[in-house]
């Protein structure tokens, strides 16, 4: 299991629009991907419905997982990831 803890940078926390930037990405990460608050059962970051129950707020740290049979592609999904939760962007990076 490969996991990257991370603070929310959407002011607003991942709600609406960052949740739908964040489900995107998740998506498109191609492996699987769950998130978490800290001490809470983790859910499937590509479930709009599933992010949006965690009530993750601004500056928040979350838990970013993917137990993924390849470990550097796992590893790579969630730096991405990270690093979009973090800086709290608006848009999807090209990257993702």
């Amino acid at each position: 299991m490969v996991e990257r803890r991370v603070n929310v940078g959407w002011a607003e926390g991942l709600h609406a629009r960052p949740a739908s930037i964040f489900v995107r990405a998740a998506t498109a990460a191609g492996v699987p991907v769950t998130i978490a608050k800290l001490d809470g059962n983790p859910v499937n970051a590509a479930s709009m419905l599933a992010v949006l129950s965690l009530g993750a707020q601004g500056g928040e740290e979350i838990v970013l997982a993917s137990d993924a049979e390849d470990a550097e592609q796992a590893a790579a999904a969630l730096d991405r990831l990270a690093k979009l939760v973090a800086e709290g962007l608006e848009e999807l990076p090209e990257t993702v």
